[in-house]
């Protein structure tokens, strides 16, 4: 049988609550009896030697036992709760206060009566019942001497068989039943309260328990009543902290579904890209196969130079293929130092001097001086550079600049490649930096584009502790910007 938290909490606060009534009432039952009987005899202590000293037949030491029985019947009418016996030295039962058909014993122990009459401090001490072979009752006890000598005891019971009897239908009475009767009531509402307190607290854990097994078979989470306001209960911020945890993996598992989805349509793409350059390669190389003898010798350095643009296009597209995956699975190490960042903005626009002079578009270095030095890593730095500037002369038609800022502050260095091209309109902005995205009036050239740059610089900058930023406006340029660190000398 499956019970749930809160049926095992109250199950266990009955058993623990009737354990805890049980030993309650045990314990308090004891103290109560022990500490009346402890009263009763000191009250008492001393009744046995007063009557020795005050009666005649004990204090002159005449045992006229008869005389001595209706004595002792006599004080028994007087004192119902008290019960009279003689002993002689041994202990033996020589006289008595109750019919002979009653005693059950012919002698009693004499170490009560000696602690007793030794140590009367150690109260409630228990002797013999005569009425009862098994059975042990306080007493108050008192030597009777002549001449010096010990002739017995005055033996007395004190809350006799009456006494008891009495005793018993006082406790069956009506007002102790009704006592009895509002302790019962008094604590069976105390439980009922206790059990309602627990169903209180538990309740919030139980709406987690629920909400977590809906989590479970959905994958889904509906939103907690608790998390609308402030909570200072543990339980609820435990499920805000659940709700909001749940949240986050769904949102996360919705990204990696449209990453996966982009992977997936990146994937055709290359493939569709990879099988171009492949194809015109083939078809080259077939065609110089089967026809050699019949071309030209300029015709086959015509198709071996087209061969192997194509053969270049294609490792250059899967270097980049590459160089992507890499830096999505996190596989780029760094090797940062500190260099002049200047002679390394000066080495790259070298690169793109002939091809920006044939297009007639000027690039220009601002300052023209630079000997600023910063921390990073000179390869990705290049590669970011190569990259940027590369887009920057695909799109800026003839009698454009390309200009190459640096803008010192803070420690930092700021870098801007800044282009008079075609600008990309601002609802395609947020788009750039995807892999395989190309703006609606991007420039067509003969050279094979991937389209996977700027998803690599952005990727490497990150890598370097920054983020490539980007500013356009259609018709006047587009301006890419990034922060390095500069190095302290």
């Amino acid at each position: 049988m499956n019970l749930s938290l809160y049926q095992r909490l109250a199950l266990s606060l009955v058993l623990v609550f009737m354990l805890m009534l049980g030993v309650f009432y045990w314990w308090s039952s004891e103290l109560h009896a022990r500490t009346r009987l402890e009263a009763e005899q000191r009250l008492h202590l001393d009744l046995a030697a007063h009557l020795v000293h005050d009666n005649p037949l004990l204090a002159e030491g005449v045992y006229d036992y008869q005389g001595l029985e209706n004595l002792f019947h006599t004080l028994m009418l007087l004192g119902p709760s008290f019960e009279f016996y003689y002993l002689d030295p041994n202990g033996k039962i020589l006289t008595y206060s109750a019919d002979a058909e009653k005693i059950r014993r012919t002698t009693v122990s004499l170490a009560p009566i000696m602690q007793l009459l030794e140590h009367p401090d150690t109260a409630p001490v228990l002797g013999d019942d005569p009425r009862n072979p098994l059975g042990q009752k306080i007493f108050s006890v008192a030597p009777v001497n002549k001449d010096g000598k010990l002739q017995g005891y005055l033996y007395m019971i004190i809350g006799g068989e009456a006494y008891d009897s009495v005793l018993a239908k006082v406790w069956e009475s009506t007002a102790l039943q009704q006592l009895a009767l509002w302790v019962g009531t008094t604590l069976l509402f105390l439980l009922v309260v206790l059990l309602g307190l627990f169903r209180f607290f538990t309740r919030p854990l139980q709406k987690l328990t629920a909400t977590m097994q809906a989590f479970r078979a959905s994958a889904e989470v509906q939103k907690l009543e608790q998390c609308t306001g402030r909570n200072h209960n543990e339980v609820q911020q435990l499920g805000c902290a659940f709700q909001e945890m749940t949240a986050q993996i769904n949102t996360q598992f919705e990204k990696m579904r449209q990453l996966d989805e982009q992977r997936r349509v990146l994937l055709a793409d290359l493939s569709h890209d990879l099988r171009t350059p492949l194809a015109n390669l083939q078809g080259y190389i077939e065609t110089l196969a089967l026809n050699e003898q019949s071309l030209s010798e300029s015709e086959r350095r015509r198709f071996v130079e087209v061969s192997l643009k194509n053969a270049r296009n294609l490792k250059r597209l899967i270097d980049q293929i590459f160089e992507l995956a890499y830096l999505e699975g996190g596989q780029i190490t760094l090797s940062q130092e500190a260099f002049p960042l200047g002679e390394l903005l000066y080495d790259v626009v070298a690169k793109f001097a002939l091809s920006a002079g044939k297009k007639g578009v000027e690039l220009h270095i601002f300052p023209e001086h630079c000997g600023c030095q910063v921390f990073a890593d000179i390869a990705k730095l290049e590669r970011v550079l190569t990259n940027l500037l590369e887009n920057a002369l695909r799109h800026t038609p003839c009698g454009g600049r390309i200009n190459i800022r640096l803008v010192l502050r803070d420690g930092k260095v700021r870098v801007e490649v800044q282009d008079t091209g075609v600008g990309i309109g601002q609802n395609e902005l947020a788009y750039i930096f995807d892999a395989r995205y190309r703006a609606s009036n991007s420039r067509e050239d003969r050279t094979l584009h991937t389209g996977l740059g700027l998803a690599i610089s952005k990727k490497l900058m990150a890598l370097l502790d920054s983020e490539l930023k980007v500013q356009s406006e259609l018709g006047k340029g587009t301006c890419f910007s990034f922060e390095l660190k500069q190095a302290s000398y």
